[in-house]
């Protein structure tokens, strides 16, 4: 399972008071790895659980009963000489205050939060709960790596009327995570469900948007495929992305497609440095309609992107039954060097010659 409900002890916790972000840090209860390691089955979720809890938030609030929240999710990689290093945090925290406008909250402090997470990560690596690098993962190219995840998202005033949040909470919390997609045929299948419409809230990361997702990932899992993939709510034609990734399709001359960034669509972090990497190295890439009907006729290989999923190369693509195979895991595919690339860099092994990359 890539995520596992056992939080790190320390957290951080900010709050807008009508004018100003003001934040501290709290630590949760805690044993020291090992000990928390010995505990039998129900002591350590008793103990997750409790660490999981939050007194001094309302129970009724915008939030839990609406769905108005948003948040992020980025990764602290290991490093070879044993230091954690982010993965572009600053462009997370910049897309958090832009959800958060989009919800028409008050957004939080970038530079608040990006050193809450900086602060965070640090302070729970230091009580040694963070994973250290391990030799193994470069035998699949760190796709079964262990890395910290770490989420901040909103949680607004008590209110039990339909409204805005008016002065949320920005809470920060992290976890250890394995891989996302598990290493296979990789296999997608198009899913009848919209996941967003336009006018609507596709392109902010707000909560609300994955319960779609979750649905047609687990419809496509019970079907025995790995992902599911939308199309767009006004023709049905258009590919857009998967339930928590953006889509990328390979095309003869070496032309790369993706999505445009619609308001249907949400701007993925990994979507822009793969569209950098790939522009240097020598492809054209386009981001414009991406029709079903031609990645099905034409695609050479195909392949997904996210926080969660790095970059997932799909060894095929079913849609209404007609089912399209593509060269994406083969050794040498584009969508292999890339992830080895993009890895590389995350886990220290390639030089980080976009700067991409910031020390805990």
């Amino acid at each position: 399972m890539a995520f596992k409900l056992s939080i790190h002890p320390w957290v951080h916790s900010a709050r807008y008071n009508g004018e100003t972000w003001t934040g501290k840090y709290i630590e949760q209860r805690h044993l020291t790895p090992a000990e928390e390691a010995a505990l039998d089955d129900e002591a350590q979720l008793a103990l997750a659980n409790e660490r999981n809890t939050f007194p001094h938030f309302p129970l009724v609030n915008y939030t839990t009963q609406y769905g108005l929240g948003c948040f992020e999710g980025l990764k602290a990689y290991p490093q070879p000489d044993g230091s954690l290093k982010l993965f572009r945090p600053d462009r997370n925290c910049s897309r958090m205050a832009s959800s958060m406008k989009g919800l028409r909250m008050p957004p939080i402090d970038e530079q608040l939060l990006l050193k809450s997470i900086l602060e965070t990560v640090k302070r729970n690596a230091n009580l040694g709960f963070t994973p250290k690098y391990n030799t193994a993962w470069e035998n699949d190219f760190w796709q079964s790596a262990a890395a910290v995840y770490i989420r901040p998202f909103t949680y607004s005033e008590p209110g039990i009327g339909v409204n805005t949040s008016k002065n949320p909470w920005v809470i920060t919390v992290s976890t250890n995570v394995s891989a996302y997609f598990v290493p296979g045929k990789n296999e997608a299948v198009t899913s009848n469900r919209v996941r967003a419409t336009p006018n609507g809230t596709g392109w902010i990361k707000t909560a609300a948007n994955y319960v779609i997702s979750t649905l047609a990932k687990s419809e496509a899992v019970d079907e025995g495929y790995m992902e599911a993939i939308f199309l767009d709510a006004a023709t049905g034609k258009n590919i857009e992305e998967g339930t928590s990734c953006n889509f990328f399709a390979l095309f003869p001359e070496n032309k790369l497609i993706t999505p445009a960034l619609h308001d249907t669509i949400l701007p993925g972090i990994t979507r822009s440095s793969i569209i950098t990497m790939a522009r240097d190295k020598g492809l054209e890439v386009t981001e414009t309609d991406l029709p079903i009907s031609d990645v099905l006729e034409n695609a050479e290989e195909c392949f997904v992107t996210g926080t969660a999923a790095g970059i997932t190369p799909l060894g095929s693509l079913t849609h209404k039954g007609n089912k399209r195979e593509f060269s994406s895991l083969k050794e040498n595919s584009l969508s292999m060097n890339l992830l080895k690339e993009l890895k590389g860099i995350q886990y220290g092994a390639v030089e980080d010659r976009y700067s991409w990359m910031t020390a805990v």
